[in-house]
């Protein structure tokens, strides 16, 4: 709890740090992130970082740790414990870098999963297994920046893995961004 409370106060401390800088909206070309439906889910910490290209595109990295160490709280099949998101997005809108959005992105991700193994010994068991794997997927969503750069963002994606080093064949990129465009 306490690596939390120091992770959200350093990115609450770094935001109104760049929130003294009067930019207009139309000249930030920088974004701090933090995934609050991830946080509140699944006890993932995924922290995000997007430099705007131009009015209708950008390039960013989401990186997410995982927070809880008890693997049985997890009902997902998948137990990720890290995972780094390079992605890049075109925006569908007039706006300058916000609105409706489609991203491709890649993800290097790394876990536990549990595999059953069947002994011919009268004892069967279960064996918890770390993994690295590699995906590439596409995802869809919509930016909403305020006046003063308050940045709020949905986005629902699906990559595949491409390295076959778990029992999980697809994954998931998704959820609800809070932020400051600077």
């Amino acid at each position: 709890m306490k690596k939390i409370n120091l992770i959200v106060l350093l990115f609450i401390s770094s935001v109104s740090l760049f929130a003294q800088q009067n930019k207009t909206n139309s000249l930030a070309k920088n974004e701090l992130k933090i995934n609050m439906s991830n946080l509140i889910a699944f006890k993932f910490l995924d922290v995000g970082y997007e430099a705007i290209l131009n009015e209708e595109s950008s390039i960013g990295v989401n990186v997410l740790f995982n927070l809880d160490s008890n693997s049985d709280s997890n009902s997902l099949d998948e137990y990720r414990t890290f995972s780094i998101t390079p992605y890049y997005r075109h925006f569908f809108s007039n706006k300058y870098a916000s609105g409706f959005f489609v991203e491709v992105f890649t993800m290097l991700h790394s876990g536990e999963e549990e595999n059953y193994y069947s002994n011919s010994a009268p004892y069967d068991s279960y064996v918890n297994e770390k993994y690295t794997d590699f995906a590439v997927g596409i995802s869809a969503g919509s930016k909403f920046v305020s006046k003063r750069g308050f940045v709020a963002e949905i986005y629902l994606g699906i990559g595949r893995d491409l390295l076959n080093n778990n029992d999980t064949e697809v994954v998931g990129r998704g959820g609800i961004s809070i932020g400051y465009r600077f």
